[in-house]
């Protein structure tokens, strides 16, 4: 009699690891901080981007059903070369990413306490969290099915606990930043005239949308992928929109717009609407640290959730040779470790070096805004190609009969392809290019040196890439789909 597989991801835990991977809580306020309009720029990305980026997800996810992904529904559309650039920004904005969550960490521990903190208690703190987050990401991700759980539930508890405040400002104190008309919601400058100030923010929204094709790694440990993928993207899509829509809501109608600023963080925000609330100045430490608490909890569940399906895609794309061989190596478990090892390598360069130079630069913000931005611009790359892989393997027709399909019309289709690739170029170009001025070079000019360095490597790396499939990917391809019916 076979064996039953040991690991199974159910439905539930699949929903709440969805939410721990997309929601993130310190993603609401920069966002508030332009004002009314954005509640426009909200649900244009939340309908333009985030529903049909989803489906998609979820269409390929089971149509396609593999631990690679998004590399592989971009390679069975356009061949490894391309899978092969999705797989190298997709990793390289990985280490950028967890070294400028790591300084985040350093941030709320000291809004935790009161107080700063020397620069080698900064170092310990950063290097700890990095170590951390790499060891737990080489546990498989279904063992480990509680972290991602308790995070998703904890980003609820802050998440609404931002909004409640915020309501109740409104109701006992009235609204901070009135709406007298319609236009009061629209991003308009004073002459009437459309104002792109807030596509600025359109990258930083957008990126807090990614991380559906994640739960596609998840397939070979789940009862039944085709049904279950589709259901736990939908029902966590509507959990993730009402808590983004809930913080997002509470913050612009109690907090004046002049006391937010983009790098108004979400323990920030519950300074602000404790202290207007008038809470006694215990209770409100109180409160802090416990919000804090979770919040870093969260920083912690979420890159180990996220772990596992970078490195899925990267062990793919060693097949392929776009990355060393050995990065295809795998614990008992089956979990790819080397690219970890990288990754947990990268990232302490990155923070340590970020260290130093804050010695020599006061403003260490700034220098994480860079390494994030950068971050941001490479994982925006990686997206691109999927999209149009969507339309081209949607047009092949149904793999399978079970899987989740798109109902609709050419029309339809298209739409639902071309606007979130048109709105991910879009937020490239506003996010390397804010101002449309020369002196926007003086203090944008590493993100724009960052992101054709790492082009450039990106294309001499494509270059040893085979276009096509070898026969060990292909036969554990099979296999997968195969144990998924």
């Amino acid at each position: 009699m076979p064996k039953k597989p040991k690991y199974k991801f159910r439905l539930f835990s699949a929903v709440l690891a969805t939410v721990c991977i997309i929601l993130v809580g310190d993603a609401v306020a920069p966002t508030a901080a332009i004002g009314n309009s954005q509640y426009f720029w909200w649900i244009i990305m939340l309908i333009g981007f985030f529903v049909p980026y989803g489906l998609i997800s979820a269409e390929l996810g089971t149509q396609y059903p593999s631990e690679g992904g998004m590399y592989t529904w971009v390679e069975k559309a356009f061949g490894s070369k391309w899978a092969s650039r999705v797989a190298w920004y997709y990793w390289v904005n990985y280490p950028l990413w967890i070294a400028s969550l790591a300084d985040l960490v350093t941030t709320i521990i000291m809004q935790m306490l009161g107080f700063e903190i020397t620069w080698p208690l900064i170092l310990a703190i950063q290097v700890f969290y990095i170590l951390l987050v790499s060891v737990l990401g080489v546990l498989r991700i279904s063992q480990s099915d509680v972290l991602s759980n308790v995070g998703a539930v904890a980003k609820f508890i802050f998440m609404a606990g931002l909004g409640v405040l915020g309501i109740y400002v409104l109701f006992t104190q009235g609204t901070a930043n009135p709406v007298n008309s319609i236009t009061d919601l629209l991003p308009l400058m004073e002459d009437g005239h459309f104002s792109l100030t807030g596509l600025g923010f359109v990258s930083l929204i957008i990126f807090n949308m990614l991380g559906f094709e994640v739960v596609s790694t998840f397939a070979g440990d789940m009862q039944n992928p085709k049904k279950e993928i589709p259901k736990a993207i939908i029902i966590g899509g509507i959990l993730i929109a009402i808590f983004y829509l809930l913080p997002s809501f509470g913050i612009g109608v109690a907090i004046p717009l002049e006391e937010l600023q983009t790098d108004t963080g979400l323990i920030a925000s519950y300074e602000i609407l404790l202290n207007i609330i008038g809470f006694s100045a215990g209770l409100a430490k109180a409160i802090i640290v416990v919000v804090g608490g979770l919040f870093i909890y969260t920083l912690v569940a979420n890159i180990a959730s996220w772990n596992f399906g970078v490195n899925s895609v990267i062990a793919y794309a060693a097949e392929d040779g776009a990355f060393p061989k050995s990065w295809m190596k795998r614990t008992k478990d089956g979990v790819p470790y080397v690219p970890s090892i990288w990754t947990c390598v990268v990232a302490l360069v990155i923070a340590i070096a970020g260290i130093i130079i804050a010695q020599f630069v006061p403003d260490l913000t700034n220098l994480f805004w860079t390494f994030f931005s950068l971050s941001l611009v490479c994982l925006l790359l990686a997206y691109l190609p999927m999209f149009m892989a969507f339309l081209k393997l949607h047009k092949q027709g149904r793999q399978s009969e079970s899987g989740f399909w798109i109902e609709g019309g050419k029309v339809k289709i298209a739409l639902f392809g071309i606007v979130p690739f048109v709105l991910i170029l879009a937020a490239l170009f506003f996010t390397l290019f804010p101002e449309f001025n020369l002196e926007m070079f003086s203090y944008n000019w590493p993100l724009i040196v960052g992101g054709c360095i790492a082009v450039v490597i990106g294309e001499l790396m494509v270059m040893h890439v085979k276009d096509g499939r070898n026969l060990k990917s292909t036969k554990k391809e099979e296999t997968l789909n195969a144990h998924n019916g």
